[in-house]
């Protein structure tokens, strides 16, 4: 794109961001939003994705751009003036990850993504200085596996204690618009900041054509919505543990959080008893509730002597964290580790899934369904592909073979596609085979 700012000047910009933060401790920062001008909102409109779905507006990318700089420099001198109104985001569903049940979502318009991409770029700076290294969703340089392998440390550190699987009721549907406004406040004191926040936060939402203002929440989607959510629950979890919880504890503790998903592990179980008691006191001080089915204590031990412990998420034993379960096995070397794999719902979805776009494509040559099936496998095993889950992988792998044949056998009518065609088939359009991408040996080292 031309005339688009190097990123490296809005990282100078940034480090100058976080140089003020470090030298002011405590307090506000009264002024920030001069750092956003229209170079600022082009490497914000550079980093903003274009192939997403259009908001309200039904506004493009492509549309966008055909006067790029004149409608940033509308966008800019609305922010600066405070005339800025931030439209309603369209709602739509998505399947949660049992398949049955829908997720609420929220579109914006491109224009309001660009302009909440820029507000981020704005105020990461600042809270990644104040974030806990116990978090670690949506923040630059973080990612599920280093929190995957958080836990993993976490359990093996205290074998002999609990552990609380946490989850939140609705999280982003619930977030108190007054105190989320307050905690902003604490750290940035910046009115035309503060203000496009509010904006935000009361902008409401669309759904098939009627127009609604919740008094709370964030609606998910949103660019700005993540780290909303960690400023949130950094202070009802994340420095809550750390000040008050750990400092009584009898014995060592850990939290690992990602988003609005977390796990509280103990050494002792009188501990992780106590803590139990009073999260749900803790949270309905923030207007949110912990989920009472899916919030459990765990007697997550490591088993002694010939003592075998039973796997799968229904178990006592086992937890479900980021898409996998984690639960107790015996090496190789007859020693007991925490084992992870992949997740018996998010097995099912990814199969699903796969089963429903080989319907949609059985008709398109073999050729392009083999890239394209070959494509979604190696994004599989860069997610799931983890230390000790390697049957996990072989099964999904195939189930995908499974699939495909079906599918291919009704191309043109036939009841069947026999095993012995399919595989001289698969051999010459063979699938990617298992591979682990993330070692916990690696990790440790």
């Amino acid at each position: 794109m031309a005339g688009t700012l190097n990123p490296v000047t809005v990282s100078t910009k940034q480090l100058e961001l976080t140089q003020r933060v470090t030298e002011i401790p405590e307090g506000a920062l009264k002024t920030l939003a001069h750092f956003i001008d229209l170079d600022w909102l082009r490497e914000a409109y550079r980093r903003t994705r274009k192939d997403g779905a259009s908001g309200i507006d039904g506004q493009t990318a492509a549309d966008y751009e055909q006067c790029l700089d004149e409608n940033l420099s509308s966008l800019l001198d609305r922010f600066k003036s405070g005339t800025y109104r931030a439209p309603p985001v369209k709602r739509v569903y998505i399947p949660k990850a049992d398949g049955k049940r829908l997720r609420p979502i929220g579109i914006p318009t491109l224009e309001d993504k660009v302009l909440q991409r820029a507000v981020v770029m704005l105020l990461e700076p600042i809270y990644e200085v104040e974030f806990s290294d116990v978090s670690y969703g949506f923040r630059p340089g973080r990612s599920a596996h280093q929190a995957l392998d958080a836990v993993w440390r976490g359990t093996m550190g205290h074998p002999r204690g609990g552990l609380i699987e946490l989850d939140i009721e609705s999280f982003f549907d619930r977030v108190d618009h007054k105190i989320l406004q307050s905690l902003v406040a604490r750290r940035v004191g910046d009115g035309v900041v503060r203000r496009i926040i509010g904006k935000w936060l009361n902008a409401g939402v669309m759904e098939d054509g009627r127009l609604s203002r919740p008094t709370q929440g964030t609606p998910q989607g949103g660019v700005i919505s993540p780290l909303l959510a960690n400023i949130y629950l950094h202070e009802v979890l994340d420095q809550w543990f750390e000040k008050d919880v750990l400092p009584r504890l009898k014995s060592h503790g850990f939290v690992v959080r990602f988003a609005d998903d977390a796990v509280l592990g103990f050494a002792r179980e009188d501990d992780a008893r106590r803590v139990y008691a009073v999260l749900e006191k803790r949270f309905a001080k923030y207007g949110l509730t912990v989920h009472p089915e899916k919030t459990r204590l765990i007697e997550f031990k490591r088993p002694i002597g010939r003592d075998r412990p039973r796997g799968g998420p229904d178990c006592t034993r086992s937890f479900d964290f980021l898409g996998f379960t984690h639960f107790w096995a015996r090496t190789r070397k007859g020693g007991w580790a925490v084992r992870r794999k992949t997740a018996k719902n998010r097995l099912s979805r990814a199969l699903v899934n796969i089963k429903l776009w080989c319907r949609r494509y059985r008709h398109e040559s073999v050729v392009w369904q083999h890239a394209q099936l070959s494509r979604k496998l190696r994004g599989h095993y860069a997610y799931y592909g983890i230390t000790g889950n390697a049957r996990s992988l072989a099964r999904f792998l195939h189930a995908v073979e499974r699939i495909w044949r079906r599918w291919l056998a009704r191309r043109n009518g036939r009841a069947k596609l026999l095993w012995v065609r399919f595989s001289a088939f698969l051999k010459r359009h063979p699938l990617p085979p298992v591979k682990v991408v993330h070692s916990v040996y690696l990790s440790q080292s």
